[in-house]
């Protein structure tokens, strides 16, 4: 689970700006809270408001900056890969920063890390309880190196393991994280007692999942496998809720070469499901242009299925099977969702959303959210949303704490409210007042008289 999120001198974000879903005073909707971990409840659910361009999207590109440079590192003597914050001529001098408080395996935990194009300056990981913070590594790059790992090698009781982390350490590259040293050069496999490491490391490739509006032509969506009956069950039970007008589904089987996805990305995606490291997923749903397929693993091989649907025919007994590219965009959006909410269901995952609404109707991305609410209740997993649709803006749905403003100011950094430090009624309508204005997060559209290309007689 997600607690906290802060991010400074990155893209949009110039000073430090902090998205929190520690719940605020109020003590309505009390089911949208996680049961506590160490004391620390957190809010379900979060959707993030904003004008075009406002950094929305880089907040969520920040959060997944970060889970990148953990689980795939910076490539030996190239420099790191991102854009500071460009609009202050100071910010290029200022290291960038970005830091996680997350809540896993039972822990609660403060990973961070500064860094510029060149270097990691600084790496720190810290469990927080409810009474002090406890430093499990710190790292600082100034003229020399200081690693500072005594809390983690005192619970070694093997020289030879503790050398061996401190090997690692030592020679973790300055542009690499050391967490992605711990995750590529097999430490797990030679030290023991660093399960504080290994949860942190876990949480960023098991239970966060960034997902932009076109990820899934990319990696495709992995989930836990069914069996086929309960699968197919499952999306037929959803289509159907939704009102779709599909009759049925089904899986017919395909060969390698007639999937029409680049070969690298299934190569990619098969090495993945088939390796020991994906042990909580079997299967992966993928989309290229509207074509559905399903990759899953089965008696240790890899079988690919197009995802078909079916329709009533008049005048017809057997229903008509249609490929998922000859139904609506809005279709396939919602089955895109529908493994996205079996796994939110099953607990201990963080799904981060850019643009959820896209092709959907507002009624239906209003009940997915609340779905997931309803059925949420025993458990921990986040649903966090970056959205444009207004009629989100509800307490009917939603908890003062969970709605989030992203505005820029006159220089183009992006600054974060929440509706929680407004004095709102809880019974009060919001939708009107952001609309108008009241909250920040809405386009300033300028003055019409000034269009003056418009008045030309040839337009």
């Amino acid at each position: 689970m997600l607690i906290r999120f802060s991010v400074e001198n990155f893209l949009s974000f110039s000073d430090r700006q902090v998205f929190s879903l520690i719940p605020g005073k109020g003590t309505l909707k009390s089911e949208h809270k996680t049961k506590k971990i160490r004391g620390v409840s957190l809010l379900k659910t979060s959707v993030i408001f904003g004008a075009n361009a406002s950094g929305k999207s880089n907040l969520i590109k920040a959060i997944d900056f970060g889970q990148k440079l953990v689980l795939k590192g910076t490539k030996s003597e190239t420099k790191i890969d991102y854009q500071n914050f460009r609009l202050d001529l100071q910010a290029a001098n200022k290291y960038s920063r970005i830091e996680y408080e997350l809540q896993h395996k039972g822990k609660n935990y403060a990973y961070g890390f500064t860094f510029n194009s060149d270097i990691i300056k600084e790496e720190w990981l810290y469990e927080i309880t409810i009474k002090n913070d406890n430093k499990i590594f710190e790292r600082n790059i100034e003229d020399e190196e200081i690693f500072d790992l005594d809390n983690i090698t005192k619970k070694i009781k093997s020289q030879e393991e503790q050398q061996f982390l401190k090997f690692i350490a030592k020679g973790t590259p300055n542009n690499q994280l050391f967490l992605n040293e711990i995750r590529t050069r097999k430490v797990k496999e030679n030290v023991s007692q660093i399960d504080d490491l290994l949860n942190v490391i876990d949480w960023f490739q098991n239970s966060l999942k960034v997902i932009f509006p076109e990820d899934k032509y990319n990696e495709g969506l992995k989930f836990e496998l069914k069996q086929d009956e309960e699968l197919l069950t499952t999306f037929e039970q959803f289509l159907e809720y939704f009102d779709t007008g599909i009759n049925g589904v089904c899986l017919e089987k395909v060969d390698f070469e007639s999937v029409d996805v680049p070969k690298s990305i299934l190569n990619r995606i098969k090495e993945d499901l088939l390796s020991k490291k994906s042990e909580n997923f079997r299967a992966s749903i993928l989309s290229i242009q509207n074509t559905t397929y399903f990759l899953s693993v089965k008696d240790n091989d890899l079988v690919y299925e197009k995802f078909m649907t079916k329709h009533l025919v008049k005048g017809k007994k057997e229903l008509e099977k249609f490929d998922t590219s000859d139904e609506s965009d809005g279709t396939n959006r919602i089955m895109d969702f529908i493994p996205l909410m079996m796994d939110l269901l099953k607990g201990d995952n963080v799904f981060i959303i850019d643009e959820m609404e896209r092709s959907l109707h507002p009624n239906l991305i209003y009940d997915l959210i609340d779905l997931f609410i309803s059925k949420a209740v025993n458990v921990n997993s986040q649903l966090i949303l970056a959205s444009h649709e207004s009629s989100l803006l509800t307490q009917k749905l939603l908890r003062k704490d969970e709605v989030w403003f992203v505005v820029k100011d006159n220089f183009g950094s992006s600054k974060l409210h929440s509706l929680e430090d407004y004095n709102i009624r809880f019974d009060k309508e919001i939708r009107k007042d952001y609309l108008l204005g009241r909250f920040k997060a809405i386009p300033r559209i300028g003055n019409r008289s000034r269009l003056t290309i418009l008045n030309k007689s040839n337009l």
